[in-house]
């Protein structure tokens, strides 16, 4: 079931089951803290390993009100994706990319999303587990595509005005500019544990360093340029 849906909930009192654990009458902060732990849970053991008592123990909820909010287990592990994009996509648009020229809009927008993606391990492992998945949870989700078009327009502008301005060639799909942008740092986090095995001296900290900021930078930059050649 949809999110949505049951956040129109949120305008009816809690079920007695809050009361029962000693819980405040705060629908929002209880959804709100139940995603932010149900995004760990989800993001470490994938749908099949989540437990919705760990996920109710963590927020000193119950699984009644769990299903309350979400309706099921499903119903939870596709809001928490949706909470993942449209958190991003949130702090994306705050980044004030018109007020930028283009060359340094796209960078900071790289810039951004590297940065994201590293520091944020677990919106990785959710998207990984939905791709085995195949997709088949997004998929019913009715806001995911209209989250992710701001960020197709975004990259559009950007790229229009650098093309207007003879800084970027033309032709290009923004999609296509905004998949490679997603694959560099996309791959960056979720390939970092397999290359920090193989190649033991790229991993020298908690965090990815299997593509450098600056060569991901450099590499869309190249992308979108006039001349690929080195």
């Amino acid at each position: 079931m949809n999110q949505m849906v049951h956040i129109k909930k949120t305008l009816s009192p809690e079920p007695a089951a809050s009361k029962e654990v000693g819980r405040t009458n705060d629908p929002a902060r209880t959804m709100a803290e139940i995603l932010a732990v149900a995004t760990h849970e989800f993001a470490d053991k994938g749908l099949t390993g989540a437990r919705i008592d760990e996920i109710a123990a963590a927020t000193r909820t119950s699984k009644r009100m769990i299903y309350y909010y979400f309706g099921s287990k499903d119903g939870l592990y596709l809001a928490v994706l949706e909470e993942a994009y449209r958190r991003m996509r949130a702090i994306e648009s705050d980044l004030h990319l018109d007020d930028l020229p283009p060359t340094e809009a796209l960078i900071r927008l790289v810039e951004f999303t590297y940065d994201h993606h590293r520091n944020n391990e677990d919106f990785i492992r959710l998207v990984m587990s939905e791709n085995i998945q195949r997709g088949d949870y997004l998929r019913q989700s009715t806001t995911i595509q209209q989250v992710n078009s701001n960020a197709i327009r975004s990259v559009q502008a950007v790229y229009d005005r650098g093309v207007a301005e003879g800084v970027f060639r033309a032709g290009l799909d923004p999609v296509d500019i905004h998949s490679a942008i997603s694959a560099f740092t996309f791959f960056n986090v979720s390939n970092r544990h397999t290359f920090g095995v193989i190649f033991k001296d790229r991993l020298r900290s908690d965090l990815a360093e299997t593509l450098k900021r600056e060569h991901v930078v450099e590499l869309i930059l190249r992308f979108v340029s006039h001349s690929i050649s080195a």
